[in-house]
């Protein structure tokens, strides 16, 4: 199963979209199933339900981070590199979606930010664009992983 394959099936049995994007990498961060899921559960519906970055960038962002991110502080060299290759994933999927910022992805179906999430039923996952952010940060990440950034 590829790794855009693993993110759409781990949205579509209800867990938020960053959770499905960190944990379908577990392959290649070493985080077990479980620890992925528990660290990106704060990121979904963009940071918490607040609309703000997408839980899916994020989790592109913290894969990224585990494969390539710096501790070298040295040299603002590594720090300069990182932030070069987060920046050109965050392009990425903006020129597929427009934005990387939720309530701005979103904004056709008027959501609210209040922390209880939407019931997981076949209307949600009929008109929720999600799977496709999903899908999106899965495969640039793929590509990151194949030296593409």
């Amino acid at each position: 199963m590829t790794h855009r394959e693993k993110a759409i099936e781990y949205f579509r049995a209800g867990y938020n979209c960053a959770q499905a994007v960190f944990a379908a990498f577990c392959d290649v961060t070493g985080y077990s199933e479980k620890e992925a899921l528990m660290l990106a559960s704060s990121f979904g519906g963009g940071m918490g339900r607040m609309r703000e970055t997408c839980g899916a960038c994020s989790a592109m962002f913290m894969v990224a981070g585990v494969l390539k991110g710096y501790t070298d502080i040295s040299t603002d060299a590594p720090k300069k590199e990182h932030y070069e290759r987060i920046q050109k994933m965050a392009a990425e999927f903006k020129r597929e979606h427009g934005t990387i910022t939720c309530r701005e992805l979103l904004v056709t179906l008027k959501l609210d930010s209040k922390p209880t999430p939407s019931a997981r039923t076949e209307e949600y996952y009929r008109v929720r664009p999600c799977v496709r952010f999903v899908a999106t940060a899965a495969d640039i990440l793929d590509r990151m992983i194949a030296g593409e950034f």
